[in-house]
């Protein structure tokens, strides 16, 4: 679902996008983009979480700085060809930021996520949202609105997937054919199917 925004957004207008990007095209559970950290990093609810809130940074400000690098640079240059390439090291660079800080001030964090924070970089989610935001033609604010939301999105979905396996983990009746990844897959699946009763969602225009 994409919306078009008008120039000056109103509150109706980043409600319709927020909802949208967290509930109706959740990255994960709707579009399946980014489920290679989905998947490896939510073991556990803390790494869940500090990952999730990793993703909505470098999805915030990725969204800004590539809705600006398309304008103000590729576009005049006639470099349209060159996007991906330009957003992909937009996001590289924020990585950098992210794990240095993290290194830094949280350790354990840092230590738990271990080869998943890089690999942010490739995450196809976070391209997938800078991509998007041009695609759909979301004003800067628009492109703003729309990474973080679609970073929450993202987090809300790691964390109830960390928290199902976490209650797998502790549980006896699981069968034995089904333990560890197997499981997972299965209650990925269920998850996703919960959210496909988001899709008939009128949003707000």
């Amino acid at each position: 679902m994409s919306i078009a925004l008008p120039a000056s957004m109103g509150l109706t207008d980043i409600l319709s996008l927020a909802i949208a990007a967290i509930l109706v095209n959740n990255y994960i559970l709707v579009q399946f983009l980014g489920c290679c950290s989905f998947f490896g990093v939510s073991k556990k609810t803390d790494t869940a979480v500090g990952m999730g809130m990793a993703v909505i940074f470098v999805m915030a400000l990725a969204s800004a700085v590539s809705w600006a690098v398309q304008y103000f640079i590729l576009d005049p240059l006639n470099l349209g060809y060159m996007q991906t390439i330009a957003f992909i090291l937009v996001i590289a660079t924020l990585v950098q930021f992210v794990e240095m800080f993290m290194k830094k001030s949280m350790p354990a964090l840092y230590s738990a996520l271990g080869i998943f924070l890089p690999l942010i970089t490739t995450n196809c989610a976070v391209l997938g949202a800078a991509i998007s935001n041009i695609d759909n033609g979301y004003s800067f604010i628009g492109s703003v609105v729309y990474g973080v939301a679609a970073g929450v999105g993202y987090t809300l979905a790691i964390v109830l997937f960390a928290s199902i396996r976490e209650r797998l983990d502790l549980t006896s009746k699981c069968p034995k054919c089904f333990e560890g990844f197997p499981i997972a897959l299965v209650s990925a699946a269920l998850l996703a199917m919960s959210f496909m009763g988001f899709s008939g969602l009128q949003v707000f225009k």
